[in-house]
């Protein structure tokens, strides 16, 4: 009798440890799928998912050494801290997508490429291809690009000099190169 108590009271413990592990990979999993919606869509902007996505990959080098501290398990207490963390982050991805705050690039060339490159983001995003990390690092670039054409364009009237037009198609070609890389891996 008491085998048998000690072998479902075994069970149990494995089987709720799993199934935090899979809650918490789930919800991770979810996140990035809906930061990937908000990419593709324009909700978020370059600079709003490379601010996410450096919290999320801070989380997930946490989770990553909490689990490696104890064995490839997370204690009740981390469980609720990630929890609490990911509450926030959910949060902020939520009001991220539905502040004011567009990504719209314009009916023209430069604008269809960095559409284009935000597609590509955001599905290494939803794949599994790129992580938070990488996202992260690439949605910077971007952010910084749209930066200069928005100050280039203030500048020329709302146009773009030609010398400016090879300028941002350089840039454009180095980010979708690291975007290939990061994705390629």
């Amino acid at each position: 009798m008491r085998t048998i108590l000690l072998a479902a009271l075994l069970a149990a413990a494995v089987t709720t440890t799993g199934f935090a592990q899979n809650e918490v990979n789930q919800r991770r999993k979810n996140q990035q799928n809906r930061i990937a919606n908000g990419v593709q869509s324009g909700q978020l902007t370059a600079g709003e998912t490379a601010n996410l996505e450096k919290k999320e990959s801070n989380l997930n080098k946490e989770i990553h050494a909490d689990r490696k501290a104890n064995g490839g398990n997370l204690t009740n207490n981390e469980k609720k801290q990630i929890n609490q963390q990911q509450n926030k982050l959910s949060n902020q991805i939520y009001n991220d997508k539905h502040n004011a705050n567009t990504a719209t690039y314009g009916n023209n060339e430069v604008g269809a490429r960095r559409q284009m490159q935000q597609d590509r983001i955001a599905n290494g995003i939803r794949s599994g291809k790129l992580n938070a990390g990488e996202t992260a690092n690439l949605e910077k670039k971007e952010s910084n690009l749209n930066k200069t054409i928005a100050s280039d364009r203030a500048a020329n009237g709302g146009n773009l000099t030609n010398n400016q037009k090879k300028a941002i198609n350089a840039r454009q070609n180095s980010i979708s190169n690291q975007i290939y890389k990061d994705k390629n891996q």
